[in-house]
């Protein structure tokens, strides 16, 4: 029986162990977590999203607080159409975060990042540009292009030096959105190396609507497939969303598959940024716990457990500090909600269910979000002798999926009540 080791991703002119460690921000894919992925052979994501504060964080950069100082008289108002980032500050940001990680690379494998064309920060197209072209300019291996159609994308990038050297990936969740991107970027003659296929089973944000479960990963690889043979295309495909094991993998392999993206398995992981209590309380959901709603201001439909800090809380905006999500009109939907939820509650507290403020919550690992499957972490690993349970270094789950189901971390026995559950998967 083969197994996902058995295959090579090749990218690039170079051969890559088939697993990619998909980028989960703010710093949950840390450089920690993508260097082990990379000196295994495969490539690892970091994210970009609000770099500034995970450079405050891992740095003591002040960049959140000068931004604070510079628009702390606009705190009061909801009109947050004056506030800016500093592109020079954004710059730096980008850079010090990939420098610092690429300084330290080791290995056969790459190191990636995530970028997201949500994070709108009151100025789309040089804001998405300044953070493309700065971790082009620290040497970072690739960029995988998330979280919307990125249609003019290539094109604020085509005059970079590196434009034809660096490894270029977009993720979608359909056909008709990669034909889009397609369309719109063949003017600069440059065509993505891969393409990220991402299924309705993902974690955070999802590329469907609240209809997410009539759709299946398989089958929209299928419908990628189809759309690249009949444009006369060989760019690889890598599924995402739902891949838990090894067993998993080998399967999109077989079905035509040059790698899979996993993330889910490695939130657990010593090497991840969540704190310990929030890994081990993943471990403890259950499948019931696993929700998908519309709290994001983003507008997309976001995966997460239920029992996440975020939701309810009615925190004040910050975006004076970050304002990541904020239009180009300065808007955000959390800040209508805000509002809103104040004018009821008076002087009492208040708490919104509907939206949330994802910079605020996404920055103190208050949004838990996570893929369908991670109800299943529990099977990867056991119990210390005090009841928490034992974080797997990258390295284990890594192993787990290039060797099979049985490499790595010794899987727990299963109560009664998980075999119940169990009958319910989702396929």
């Amino acid at each position: 029986m083969d197994k996902l080791d058995d295959y090579r991703l090749r990218l690039g002119g170079r051969d890559y162990v088939p697993i990619m460690v998909g980028g989960m921000g703010v710093d949950i894919s840390t450089g920690d977590l993508a260097l082990a992925a990379a000196r295994l052979g495969g490539i690892g994501h970091i994210s970009d999203a609000m770099l500034p504060t995970v450079a405050d964080r891992l740095h003591r950069t002040g960049f959140v607080a000068r931004k604070l100082k510079r628009y702390k008289a606009n705190v009061e108002s909801t009109d947050k159409s004056s506030v800016h980032f500093d592109l020079e500050d954004l710059a730096s940001a980008t850079r010090l975060l990939v420098e610092s990680v690429m300084g330290r690379k080791r290995g056969d494998g790459a190191v990636f990042i995530n970028c997201m064309e949500k994070l709108t920060m009151n100025n789309p197209s040089p804001t998405l540009g300044t953070r493309l072209r700065s971790a082009m300019d620290a040497g970072i291996d690739g960029i995988t292009l998330s979280a919307g159609l990125h249609l003019g994308s290539f094109a604020l990038i085509e005059d970079h030096p590196r434009f034809r050297d660096v490894m270029l990936g977009i993720i979608v969740s359909s056909a008709r959105a990669l034909k889009l991107f397609l369309k719109k970027s063949a003017r600069t003659g440059r065509l993505p190396d891969y393409v990220v296929v991402e299924g309705p089973l993902a974690g955070g944000h999802l590329g469907f609507g609240m209809d997410w479960a009539e759709y299946d990963l398989g089958t929209i690889v299928g419908e990628v497939q189809a759309l690249l043979r009949a444009e006369g295309l060989d760019i690889p495909i890598i599924p995402a969303g739902g891949i838990f094991s090894g067993d998993d993998a080998v399967a999109m392999m077989r079905a035509g598959a040059a790698a899979v993206q996993v993330a889910t398995r490695f939130t657990i992981s010593r090497e991840c940024g969540l704190p310990d209590d929030v890994k081990q309380a993943y471990l403890d959901a259950r499948e019931e716990d696993i929700v998908v709603n519309g709290i994001s201001p983003t507008g997309y439909p976001m995966r997460m457990l239920r029992q996440s800090p975020a939701i309810g809380s009615g925190i004040r905006p910050n975006c004076e500090a970050y304002g990541y999500l904020l239009d180009r009109e300065g808007h955000c939907a959390y800040i209508d909600a805000w509002e809103a939820a104040k004018a009821v509650a008076g002087d009492g507290p208040i708490a919104i269910h509907d939206k949330t403020c994802l910079c605020s919550h996404m920055r103190r690992y208050k949004v838990w979000t996570c893929g369908q499957m991670a109800w299943r972490l529990k099977e990867t690993t056991r119990r210390a002798a005090d009841g928490a349970w034992i974080l797997p270094t990258a390295e284990e789950v890594f192993d787990a999926y290039r060797h099979g189901r049985e490499a790595g971390a010794t899987p727990v026995r299963r109560c009664a009540s998980d075999v119940a559950l169990a009958a319910g998967d989702v396929a």
